[in-house]
């Protein structure tokens, strides 16, 4: 009889030792204790192998063709998507505060933006002719009408908007002079350039 000992498998069950019974003599009846390692059935022979990649098939390599093809695009698509998140959750974020503003409006809201509307309806009334009038009478009107329900606000958009309105004139009569001058010391006869 045969007993086998040893760590076949992890924890407890190799703490347990396995009577394993051999076939051919059974009068002779002796105890030897083995070790998993010293069995043959339990001992794998040392295999010399090595990865070989497969060769592409046919649907594969038209798949990496799709790929190679679509990829500019999928990118352009990506990069947009990065740059018109951030504006659609502003959007979004904006649509939301309006709900929640006209949801529960200060006093005299409604009245006053009847008004305003008002006033720019009747912009588009008063507005016959050109088609610069239809644009300049209804919103000339409707920012008096604005104004005059809320001044504070009004005078802080009218600083911040003369401001940048006088940066603006500044800045292009600047550019302005630098386009004639040129052609003013032309016309005197006199050189902007002088020869070497």
């Amino acid at each position: 009889m045969l007993k086998v000992t040893g760590s076949a498998m992890p924890g407890t069950l190799s703490l347990l030792p396995i009577t394993v019974f051999a076939g051919g003599d059974e009068e002779k009846e002796t105890t030897t204790t083995l070790h998993l390692d010293e069995l043959s059935l339990y001992t794998a022979p040392q295999q010399k192998s090595r990865y070989v990649e497969p060769e592409a098939g046919q649907l594969e390599q038209s798949v990496a063709t799709l790929r190679n093809v679509v990829e500019p695009y999928t990118t352009w698509c990506q990069g947009t998507y990065n740059k018109i998140k951030p504006k659609v959750q502003s959007f979004v974020q904006c649509g939301s505060d309006t709900y929640d503003y006209l949801k529960n409006p200060p006093k005299d809201f409604y009245p006053r933006a009847g008004v305003i509307g008002f006033t720019g309806v009747l912009g588009v009334l008063l507005a016959r002719g050109s088609r610069i009038k239809k644009l300049i009478y209804p919103a000339a009107l409707m920012t008096v009408s604005t104004s005059l329900y809320y001044p504070e606000q009004a005078a802080a958009i009218a600083k911040s908007s003369g401001d940048s309105v006088y940066d603006r004139a500044v800045q292009s009569y600047a550019a302005l002079e630098k386009m004639l001058n040129p052609q003013r010391k032309t016309e005197n006869g006199t050189d902007p350039e002088p020869k070497p």
